[in-house]
């Protein structure tokens, strides 16, 4: 026994037991502990005679200068363990026929302590438990009926005793089925246990009780548990044991009443039922609270217990009993109250308030010190509260002192008894209930008759809400589950995390094998199968709140086909069809297809006969006669067709005489004289019978008698010859089979071939009602030269052309053919859309279904003048700021004689447009028209109508606005480079297009211009500058420069090589020139001293001087001349010198300055003096070109071997 207690200045303990005084010092066969706050005592031997004699209640006091605390019983109880019986048992062998119902007996031993039964066989694996073999709370094992694979010799009980770690296996027991002669009968459900037809049941609250319903019955009953006059709450009651038990946990009164268990199979039911009574043992609905108080305040202690039945409450102060006459101040209450009357400092102790029933003893210490001490706020100032919206919060204001000091809660000036949403705690606190955004701000918590006070800062945030919870979802196996939650939350707050449960256990994340995924919103589970069914939470959990949103992830599948078909009560055209269902796989049948297929038909496959609900398993079919019919059916859930079932054996139905005869009996004759006699041929299902024909009949319908010509064919159609010309005949066509003859069919009228109309009409005329419509008449033609049957007339009308054309004009002008039909009846007919003033000639012919007849004679007619139709083009143009020019071409269709046009125009404005102004022009040639004194800031919208005699005319339509004065362009920018600067502007759209002009400027290199820049362009390229160097940009239009800026461009500065000898042009020549001389000698002496002869100076001399030998020119001299320059030279001789025109020899293009300068003559051939465009207007000359232009001296940067580098070579 162990006693643990806390106080200031620590307590001392003392023991009771059963009511009397017991010091555990004092046993020698106890070992006493007595630590800081603790003492226990416990024996020093674990026999069961030394356990025994300290059987009893125990009670432990701990007692301090301030008072005594007690301890709750504890009793102490001892049992001798279980042990196996000294003389084992008989073995026991049990024979039953297959089918019984029979139980084996466990019979563990008699003790206290719960067991737990295990029954196993020899190898100890477990025995295999279902639905027909189950193990009761008996421990013994009950089969609802038995199979030859019940039959074994090693049923053995194992009983586990948890507390003393204990196995006792009993005897095995031996189980004989035999098995039985004839047909095991099934059998209605029995009760096994409990046996009675009702049983009672006691429990306190708070228990978990088990009920218990063990059934017999062929086959195995199912169980349903319900209980009477309300549910089974799901959450805390749950089946085991295969349905056979129905726990209930932590169960209260409400669990009381009637409970059924109910067996059912196909024999019939049984049912038992339990009376529940739940009674509980004292429990603490108030606990009396431990204060500070100041001498001469009211102590009220309340406490309050419930129990049934109900509980007695009895009051002790220090462990000793208290009564209502104790003293002067101390009352015991009516509801159990203990109220002291001005308290002093002797009432400082510890009040125990027992409550107690049949079912035991609760007890609580409550500590009452009496004492004098200054208020105190011990809650923080300025303390911040965040709720969100619709949540409680609770603002705390603990203070301290004696007497307990009254708070009082304001917000502003204001006191807050008015809301009734906001109460004050006894503790101070304040409490706001359902929080809304005007709850936000602070609050003052001060304490009456002091100057102390704090303030409590309210923050309300936005509450977390479930926008897209996740829907419920039926998968497949194997297929994969998408569940998505979307949230909204307060975005002051940080993000909120997103938790899924499967059955209330979290989830994680699963990256070994991607079963889990969670992506943001969405929750994937891959690859679905049987565990992974459920109701799947979602909780978006926010700082401040969580809200949580659930979905159930079914498995399902097709459904398996149904199974033994059988066909039954046959009867006349019908058969009654029955299955099996197969297992729906969590999706319900939604309905069945039944499915034949015609066995001499094979071809056409397997066809859908009928659909019948889900909840069916028969169907009563209509069928065709003499037809061989095998079925199947298809079961169809939410997910898919099930795969057919196995065909049904195969069913004939006898032939029959035809039921009807073929539709749509009609003639279709086309050739004259011919009567051609059709039908829909009938599906050869509704034969009825073999042989099966069609008998055609036929007579006139007039003048011929009763005489029926009759031919019988297999098909049609049927053709009869010689029967003139569009004449009626009744026909009809009857089924036929071996059998017998369809019903009598009814007669039709048809008509032999029609012939094509013999006559025109006559009586033609024509009315004019305006310029685009006219009135036709006509006579109605004889019926009999029609020769078929009148469908109508057809009005022809041909255009030939305008009236204003002459007649060797009118060949050019397309013609055109209007054709309008009309009904049989009509004698006249309205044509409109026909073009004004133009010539048309117009004929009328009767059809038939054969052809149309011949044309009347051709009637001309003329329509009169009408309005022309719109201008075909029309052009704006604008010469000046205030004037535009208006250019269009005449009306593609005049419609009679162009006597003019009509200009109107506006002025558009943003709230009303301006008034029409007219200009009537009465020259029908003119094509164009300048409107002058124009707002050169606004647009205007432009009317041009068509004029004739017989009015204005459709107009043509164009907005626009004059074109203002071009002005250079303002707000350039630029952009750097290397060698190119990129100017843009923003082009102004009305304005016209102006010239302008780059001049830019570089040190020691002087001015040079670009070419003419368009204003229109909004960007230029200005290229050839020298990378790394400054320049000068002046914009010049006229004569007159609009804007100036400097650039410096990227790169490092080229500078010029200093010309040394070994580079110099005339000096490679030279040497060159006497070394190939010096080669030419020593060849030549070579050659005179192999032919033994002599060179002579002289000779050479005074012969010829060779052309490598002449002299250098003076004009030419300190340069190297090739073969190629030389001939260059005289090719171009002819030519007037670049320099001339060109001006390249000015000081701004070559450069003299001394021996330092490297200068380079060109000679440009033909092709690269074409690519050179001519030169800008101006002194400048050629300073348009780029620096690296051929025609511009290129200064070469040193290279570490004095060499030119490879960008100089390029340029």
């Amino acid at each position: 026994m162990k006693c643990e207690a806390s106080g200031v200045p620590m307590p001392s303990f003392s023991w009771t037991k059963d009511g009397k005084l017991f010091d555990p010092s004092t046993d020698t066969e106890l070992n006493v502990t007595k630590s800081f706050g603790s003492f226990a005592f416990s024996t020093l031997s674990k026999t069961m005679d030394t356990l025994k004699p300290y059987q009893g209640k125990y009670v432990c006091y701990a007692t301090n200068e301030l008072g005594t605390a007690v301890s709750k019983e504890a009793i102490l109880k001892t049992d001798a363990p279980p042990t196996q019986q000294k003389q084992k048992e008989k073995a026991v062998t049990a024979k039953f026929d297959e089918g019984s119902s029979i139980v084996l007996k466990c019979n563990p031993p008699q003790s206290s302590m719960e067991p737990i039964i295990h029954w196993m066989d020899q190898k100890m694996h477990h025995i295999k438990l279902s639905e027909r073999v189950v193990v009761g709370k008996d421990g013994n094992l009950y089969f609802a009926h038995l199979t030859m694979d019940d039959s074994r010799d090693d049923y053995t009980c194992n009983v586990q005793y948890m507390v003393t770690r204990t196995i006792l296996a009993q005897e095995p027991i031996t189980l004989k089925v035999s098995s039985s002669n004839s047909v095991v009968r099934n059998r209605r459900p029995q009760m096994m246990r409990p046996a009675e037809g009702e049983s009672s049941y006691q429990a306190l609250r708070g228990q978990t009780i088990e009920l218990e319903c063990i059934v017999q019955g062929l086959p195995t009953p199912k169980i349903t548990w319900l209980k009477k006059e309300g549910e089974l709450d799901e959450s805390r009651t749950f089946k085991e044991m295969f349905d056979r038990r129905l726990r209930l946990s932590n169960i209260s009164e409400s669990d009381s009443g009637e409970y059924q268990c109910i067996a059912n199979n196909t024999q019939g039911n049984a049912r038992h039922t339990y009376h529940l009574k739940v009674e509980a043992a004292p429990y603490w609905k108030v606990i009396p609270e431990s204060l500070i108080y100041a001498p001469g305040e009211m102590v009220r202690l309340d406490c309050e217990a419930d129990g049934t039945p109900s509980p007695t409450i009895s009051w002790t102060r220090n462990g000793e009993e208290i009564s209502g006459t104790d003293s002067r101040h101390t009352v015991i209450a009516k509801n159990a109250s203990l109220i002291l009357n001005t308290v002093d400092f002797e009432d400082t102790a510890v009040y125990q308030c027992r409550a107690s029933n049949k079912y035991g003893t609760i007890l609580t210490n409550t500590y009452v010190y009496i004492i004098e001490l200054p208020p105190q706020i011990i809650t923080d100032d300025r303390k911040v509260y965040a709720v969100t919206e619709g949540q409680s919060a609770s603002l705390d204001c603990e203070t301290f002192g004696s007497p307990k000091p009254k708070v009082i809660w304001e917000r502003g000036a204001s006191y807050l008894l008015d809301d009734p949403r906001l109460q004050p705690l006894p503790d101070g606190r304040l409490q706001i209930i359902n929080v809304s955004h005007d709850d936000e701000g602070p609050y003052t918590c001060s304490v009456q008759n002091s100057n102390l006070s704090i303030i409590a800062e309210l923050e309300v945030f936005n509450r977390t809400v479930i926008l897209t919870p996740p829907r419920n979802q039926k998968v497949q196996p194997g297929n994969t589950a998408i569940f998505t939650c979307v949230g909204l939350y307060d975005t002051r707050l940080r993000i909120p995390q997103i938790q899924w449960r499967k059955n209330n256990r979290k989830l994680m994340e699963s990256p070994s094998d991607e079963k889990y995924t969670f992506d943001g919103a969405e929750f994937i589970i891959a690859n679905v199968e049987q565990d992974d069914e459920g109701v799947y939470t979602c909780e978006i959990i926010s700082s401040l709140d969580k809200v949580e949103a659930s979905a159930t992830l079914t498995l399902c599948d097709r459904p398996d086909p149904p199974s033994l078909l059988q066909i039954s009560d046959p009867r006349h055209r019908g058969i009654s069809l029955s299955w099996t269902p197969g297992d729906d796989h969590k999706s319900a049948v939604l309905e069945y297809v039944i499915e034949f297929e015609d066995q001499d038909l094979k071809e056409r496959g397997w066809e859908e006969l009928k659909r019948v609900g889900g909840n069916q398993e028969h169907v009563v079919l209509s069928l065709w006669p003499y037809m061989s019919y095998r079925f199947r059916v298809i079961a169809i859930n939410e997910v898919g067709k099930s795969d057919p079932s196995k065909p049904s054996e195969v069913h004939k139905t006898p032939a029959e005489a035809p039921d009807n005869n073929p539709k749509n009996v009609r003639s279709e004759s086309i050739k004259p004289n011919t009567l051609l006699i059709t039908w829909e041929k009938m599906d050869k299902r509704h034969f009825n019978g073999a042989k099966f024909e069609y008998k055609v009949l036929w007579r006139r319908s007039v003048g011929s008698g009763p005489k029926w010509h009759e031919r019988k064919t297999t098909e049609p159609p049927v053709i009869v010859d010689d029967v003139g010309n569009f004449s009626a005949f009744e026909i009809k066509v009857q089924a036929i089979n071996a059998i017998d003859a369809g019903p009598e069919p009814d007669p039709v009228i048809g008509y032999s071939g029609e012939d094509v109309p013999l006559e025109a009409p006559i009586g033609v005329g024509v009315e004019l009602l305006n310029s685009t419509m006219v009135v036709v008449t006509w006579a109605a033609i004889e019926i009999e030269s029609v020769r078929g049957h009148l469908l109508g007339y057809k009005i022809y009308l041909r255009r030939m052309g305008s009236r204003g054309h002459r007649q060797s004009r009118r060949s050019t002008e397309a013609e055109s053919t209007v054709v309008e039909e009309t009904g049989p009846n009509e004698k006249r007919k309205i044509i409109s859309n026909l073009r004004p003033y133009s010539r048309y000639l117009l004929s009328v012919a009767v059809f038939n279904n054969k052809a149309e007849g011949p044309h009347s004679e051709p009637l001309p007619f003329d329509t009169t003048e009408g309005v022309p139709g719109p201008p075909t083009s029309l052009i704006l143009d604008s010469p000046s700021e205030t004037e535009m020019t208006l250019h269009w071409t005449p009306p593609a269709h005049p419609n009679g004689i162009l006597t003019g046009y009509l200009l109107q125009y506006q002025r558009i404005t943003e709230s009303d447009d301006g008034p029409l102004q007219n200009d009537e022009i009465d020259n029908p040639t003119i094509t164009q028209f300048t409107l002058k004194g124009l707002d050169r800031h606004s647009q205007y919208r432009f009317y041009l109508r068509g004029l004739t005699s017989a009015g204005t005319g459709e107009p043509i339509m164009m907005t626009g606005a004059t074109t203002l004065d071009g002005v250079p362009p303002s707000d350039i920018s630029l952009s750097v480079g290397e060698t190119s600067v990129n100017v843009s502007w923003e082009a102004q759209k009305r304005h016209r297009n102006v010239g302008f002009y780059i001049h830019y400027f570089k040190k020691n290199g002087g001015w040079k211009k670009s070419e003419r820049v368009n204003s229109s362009q909004s960007f230029y390229q200005l290229r050839g500058l020298v990378p790394g160097s400054d320049y000068l940009l002046r914009f010049f239009y006229g004569n007159a420069s609009f804007w100036e800026t400097g650039i410096k461009t990227e790169g490092t500065e080229m500078t010029e090589v200093q010309a040394s000898i070994a580079t110099q042009g005339w000096f490679i020549g030279v040497v060159s020139a006497l070394a190939l001389l010096l080669l030419i000698l020593l060849i030549l002496c070579f050659i005179k001293r192999s032919k033994g002869g002599k060179y002579s100076v002289k000779d050479k001399e005074d012969g010829p001087m060779d052309s490598e030998a002449r002299p250098i020119k003076e004009e030419t001299f300190g340069e190297y001349r090739s073969l190629e320059s030389d001939l260059e030279e005289k090719r171009t001789a002819s030519q007037p010198s670049l320099c001339e025109d060109n001006k390249m020899c000015s000081e701004d293009t070559l450069n003299f300055n001394g021996s330092s300068a490297l200068t380079t003559e060109l000679n440009l051939d033909e092709s690269l003096a074409s690519q050179i465009s001519r030169p800008s207007e101006g002194p400048e000359g050629f300073h348009g070109l780029p620096d690296n232009s051929p025609l511009n001296p290129v200064t070469v940067a040193p290279t570490t071997n004095g060499m030119p580098n490879a960008i100089t070579i390029l340029d």
